[in-house]
């Protein structure tokens, strides 16, 4: 095994920031390097047969793990070197007891969903929320007979609780799925109140709640700390941040997680030993580039707020002080994050000119890179989205996207302002 448990050196508890270079690997087990090797193997060798039955005794949960034991390496679909070091440094962000990783976000959302519902069973789902997710929620759940009760950021406590107390299925909810900030509006969900008002709803088990805490990524939100019992990232943003892979990931309690890895082992979506030893490189920039990334989107914030040719802006650093949202992300977030949307004054047309104008900042789906994205939610990443839903949740064709990367920001703000330029509206847009 290339586990160590341990966070503390010389009795020093250290910052994840500075564990993810070292965390979990021992270096003497790979020939001294400082760097976990990539462990390009389907299966590994037991030394005996008792060793064999105690480690698959273990990964199928027929026993409890005694005291002291660890889980052994079985088959690179159940465990591999690179994603048990990835899992545990991971997990140091969230301060979770365990950790999956998948082969993509959907694939990690997916798993969570399949794995917490059965048909009959109710699902409360915050909307808006990823194009991906909402058509798996809303096209692909009823076909198995799961039910499904979406709400809006804007619900008071009350008013959710008549909501799900007025679907007259409130006795078998079973599961909630947050997304906060929202994709694409950076719309907000207290978790806490949520928790609150599903634990109102008594059933034999406690309702789960899982949270995709995509948009903030392991740093700037944790959702684990505010009464959710699973969070899930696709890792393809923040945690990869160089658009050179994709993968998704699953924390949470030691109980719940036992539950997914279990199904993800049966599905067989966990990610590659190679994406583990990317995202493992990854991991030890992840602090500085998300640093980076948000000094830059709170620049590119003010300069758009005022700008004759938006309409209005989505960025958690501008949101009104003494509301309730304001109240929200002081209590969730450390920071504003680096993702800004905008509606443009006009419709697609204009937002198609502002997009096909842009020079430094690329024109492409995705989040969280190294490089800034732009995009148009409502004709890309929400097109599986109905249209009338879309426009009850604010995505129009107005709405732009941007994510933004550790560019110098005045050149950012520089190719925003051109492209901006290159953008007519008529005059009765502009007096709006």
């Amino acid at each position: 095994m290339h586990l160590q448990k341990t966070q503390n050196m010389s009795n020093r508890s250290m910052k994840p920031e500075s564990l993810m270079m070292s965390y979990g690997y021992k270096p003497e087990l790979s020939e001294g390097a400082i760097k976990c090797p990539i462990f390009l193997t389907s299966t590994f060798v037991f030394k005996s047969a008792e060793e064999g039955k105690a480690f698959f005794e273990l990964a199928y949960g027929k026993r409890e793990q005694l005291p002291g034991e660890e889980m052994g390496l079985i088959y690179s679909r159940i465990n591999n070197p690179d994603l048990e070091v990835l899992e545990n440094r991971l997990r140091l962000w969230d301060q979770a007891d365990d950790c999956a990783v998948f082969s993509s976000g959907m694939s990690a959302i997916s798993t969570v969903l399949l794995e917490f519902l059965k048909p009959g069973d109710l699902l409360l789902f915050s909307s808006p929320t990823y194009g991906g997710t909402d058509h798996f929620i809303n096209h692909f759940l009823p076909k198995i007979g799961v039910h499904t009760l979406g709400f809006t950021s804007e619900m008071t406590e009350d008013e959710l609780y008549d909501t799900i107390a007025n679907s007259g299925q409130a006795d078998r909810l079973t599961h909630v799925h947050l997304e906060t900030p929202a994709n694409p509006t950076n719309s907000l969900i207290d978790i806490e109140m949520v928790r609150r008002v599903v634990d109102r709803f008594k059933t034999e088990e406690k309702v789960s709640v899982a949270v995709d805490n995509t948009y903030m990524g392991p740093l700037w939100q944790h959702p684990l700390k505010h009464g959710a019992d699973l969070v899930m990232y696709s890792a393809t943003k923040y945690i990869g941040g160089h658009s050179d892979l994709i993968a998704g990931a699953v924390l949470g309690s030691a109980e719940l997680m036992v539950r997914v890895k279990t199904l993800r082992t049966f599905l067989g979506n966990m990610a590659s030993p190679h994406t583990g030893w990317m995202l493992l490189r990854s991991l030890e920039t992840l602090k500085i580039r998300m640093e980076a990334m948000q000094a830059n989107a709170i620049q590119v914030a003010n300069f758009l707020k005022d700008h004759k040719k938006v309409a209005q802006i989505k960025y958690l650093g501008l949101i009104q002080e003494g509301t309730r949202n304001y109240e929200i992300y002081k209590q969730q977030c450390s920071g504003p994050g680096a993702m800004v949307s905008f509606y443009i004054k006009g419709g697609e047309k204009e937002a198609f000119k502002f997009l096909n104008s842009l020079r430094l900042v690329k024109l492409a789906v995705s989040l969280g890179g190294t490089e800034s994205l732009a995009e148009h939610p409502k004709s890309m990443t929400h097109a599986g989205v109905d249209e009338q839903h879309l426009e009850n949740i604010g995505v129009t064709d107005a709405l732009v996207r941007l994510s933004i990367g550790v560019e110098n920001y005045e050149d950012l703000i520089w190719d925003v302002s051109q492209a901006l330029d290159q953008v007519v509206v008529n005059d009765h847009a502009m007096a709006e």
